[in-house]
């Protein structure tokens, strides 16, 4: 696998990984309900933008991400769009930055999920810094950033779990999208087209 899907089955894969882990990420809340932040948003990200051609590089990973946290605000009650979204979505558009520079590293598997890893934790860093930088439940001070990047807000998961079940989420998702789109890049490619008469 050389960054971009030029194979036809390759790059159909790859938009149903991006649609299935967007999909994952709402469903999740049902099924999977105790894993806090599960979600595989720098996969989506990441790997979206790293293993599709084109104008799908940017629109497939941010669409998806996009109307997922729609699906989520609404699920969750909260407006459809916020100010408070801003700094997520600087994050996905940093995701599918790092996916468009990590075509230079020519379809490494490790090097490839460390750009994964690395925007996952830089996600975690940002959004959480805004948090306190915005409620007021946060101490204004380093302990209530550390409070924040830690133990979170009392009666609320400790904030540190969320890191880790984002990473293993991540993780998790982007060896899948690089394992499935290797090996179905590696099929002939005559299987893939449509029988003729």
């Amino acid at each position: 696998m050389n960054g971009r899907s030029k194979h036809p089955l390759a790059l159909a894969f790859c938009l149903f990984l991006v649609g299935f882990c967007a999909f994952f990420r709402v469903v999740r809340l049902d099924f999977f309900p105790a894993l806090q932040n599960f979600a595989p948003l720098m996969a989506i990200a990441c790997c979206g933008a790293l293993l599709l051609p084109g104008w799908l590089a940017l629109a497939a990973p941010l669409g998806a991400l996009i109307v997922s946290d729609i699906l989520l605000n609404l699920h969750y009650g909260a407006s459809v769009f916020s100010l408070e979204e801003l700094p997520r979505y600087f994050c996905f558009a940093m995701g599918v930055g790092s996916g468009l520079l990590a075509r230079r590293l020519k379809g490494a598997a490790l090097p490839l999920l460390g750009v994964v890893a690395a925007n996952t934790i830089f996600f975690y860093l940002f959004t959480n810094t805004f948090s306190w930088l915005g409620n007021a439940a946060y101490a204004k001070s380093a302990a209530g950033l550390l409070q924040a990047l830690t133990v979170g807000i009392p009666g609320w998961p400790p904030t540190w779990t969320f890191l880790r079940n984002s990473l293993a989420s991540d993780l998790l998702f982007a060896g899948l999208f690089l394992a499935t789109v290797h090996l179905v890049s590696r099929a002939p490619r005559h299987a893939a087209a449509p029988a003729r008469a």
